[in-house]
């Protein structure tokens, strides 16, 4: 089924969802010592949001917010704007807000192509512009519509089971693992292993529309918020890190890009050659970093230069750079990197 996007009416999202049902307070001591099948949702974007599963008998003393239906939750604060789609029914913490559609009988389809329109509006927000109940439910949103002009739910039933997808699979065996020792390994500064660049700010004002990938600081899709035309791009075949926003998130970019002032560019010195299985490696450690910092402390270029890392390394003192590229090939599904 085709998308005929010009043909849409544009719906506010308090026409199709009850106002925001707010959460309150969970942590994550809470879910540990409370532990059950009902989802925790707060904030971040990975997990589908889930802090993990709590005792619903234990939200129903605490008085927390539960929605025993199929809903949609949107982050207020953190990754502002992430919305994930919760089947059971969840309880949202006081970073996260529930949507429950007003039409009857929405089903799971329903829900994942509404969370995919309202996803798109995530760049609007950021950490500096959190997600409001009356600002938010006023926006406007496209929708294909009937011939009453009211939303087609039929069409984005189908059009959602017309999305078929093939398992996943890898002629890589989990039992070819090369081995992990990091007792032998050895520290290494980044500054003595990458060019740091800094990003660069680019207001709204002066964004056009293009097939260029705008990076800005946040968690999920490779860390592109957007795509826009830019005369002037970084190239390719580095890793980018978050040092702001969602602090610590760290991508391999393939392709030419344009980084937010909130992004730091991490380029191999000369003594090195990056390609994207090395990248990988490295970036699963960098991002073992992320925890020192935070909305308080920016990762900023000064401190990133002079953050220690651990690498396998060489007899000569050099990190092993080969072995990293052989083990992350040794990984099942490293074949459809």
């Amino acid at each position: 089924m085709n998308l005929n996007m010009e043909q849409w009416e544009k719906f506010k999202i308090s026409d199709i969802f009850y106002p925001f049902i707010n959460g309150k307070g969970i942590t994550e001591q809470e879910i540990k010592d409370n532990p059950g099948r009902l989802a925790a949702v707060q904030s971040s974007s990975a997990n589908n949001a889930c802090m993990g599963f709590i005792d619903e008998k234990y939200c129903k003393e605490m008085n927390y917010k539960i929605v025993s239906q199929p809903c949609l939750t949107v982050a207020r604060s953190g990754s502002a704007g992430y919305v994930s789609f919760q089947p059971k029914g969840c309880v949202v913490g006081d970073s996260a807000k529930a949507l429950i559609g007003k039409e009857r009988d929405l089903n799971t389809y329903h829900y994942l192509f509404l969370r995919t329109i309202l996803m798109a509006n995530m760049y609007k927000f950021n950490y500096g512009r959190k997600v409001k109940g009356t600002q938010y439910m006023n926006m406007a949103i496209a929708l294909p519509v009937n011939s009453k002009g009211r939303p087609d739910w039929e069409f984005m039933d189908r059009y959602m089971k017309s999305l078929h997808h093939k398992a996943i699979k890898t002629s890589v065996h989990k039992e070819a693992a090369l081995a992990l020792d990091i007792s032998e390994w050895e520290e290494y500064d980044l500054d003595t292993l990458f060019k740091i660049e800094k990003g660069k700010r680019l207001t709204k004002a002066d964004m056009i529309d293009g097939e260029d990938n705008y990076l800005g600081a946040i968690s999920n899709n490779n860390g592109v918020r957007q795509k826009i035309s830019a005369s002037k791009l970084w190239e390719g075949n580095c890793i980018t890190v978050n040092y702001n926003g969602s602090v610590g998130e760290a991508f391999y970019q393939a392709k030419p890009f344009w980084a937010s002032d909130d992004i730091n560019i991490l380029y191999a010195k000369d003594f090195w050659k990056m390609n994207r299985y090395i990248a990988m490696f490295l970036i699963t450690v960098i991002k073992a970093n992320k925890y020192r910092f935070g909305y308080g402390r920016k990762w900023t270029m000064e401190k990133m230069k002079e953050t220690v890392i651990k690498l396998p390394c060489q007899d000569n003192g050099t990190p092993d750079f080969l072995y990293m590229e052989k083990y992350i090939k040794s990984l099942p599904y490293s074949d459809r990197i």
